[in-house]
């Protein structure tokens, strides 16, 4: 396989629910909710809409984001993208347009993980009490 094939797409429309691990890149245009663990690449999508805990190795986002990310590589915002929550990465790249509306840390990924620890159901009574 090519290192930039995609091989898993979750097109518009999609509704997914659940835990989803891969290798390789996966694109998902639709509505995810869960849990994503990889060393791979995830792209989300215009218009895409994933929530949960992100887990993966480079992120390439244009739709919405939200939960606790931890990109063990490069971040990629492009001026659609919009992240809430926590983001843990090594390298982060935005376009001008693009939104972070939460924490951000871009230190070593290995002491990090701990902090990201609260999980999606704490963060919005974190987020709240902060504001």
């Amino acid at each position: 396989m090519a290192r930039d094939e995609i091989n898993a797409f979750l097109g518009s429309g999609t509704i997914y629910t659940g835990d989803l691990s891969f290798e390789g890149a996966v694109r998902i245009d639709g509505t995810f909710s869960g849990n994503i663990t990889s060393e791979g690449t995830l792209i989300v999508g215009q218009g895409a809409n994933v929530k949960g805990t992100l887990k993966v190795g480079a992120l390439v986002a244009s739709g919405a984001i939200e939960g606790n990310v931890v990109v063990n590589g490069k971040a990629v915002l492009h001026k659609s993208a919009t992240l809430q929550g926590k983001l843990s990465t090594k390298l982060l790249v935005m376009e001008e347009g693009a939104m972070l509306d939460g924490d951000l840390c871009m230190r070593n990924i290995d002491k990090t993980e701990e902090s990201l620890a609260v999980n999606n159901q704490e963060w919005p009574a974190i987020k709240e009490s902060l504001q």
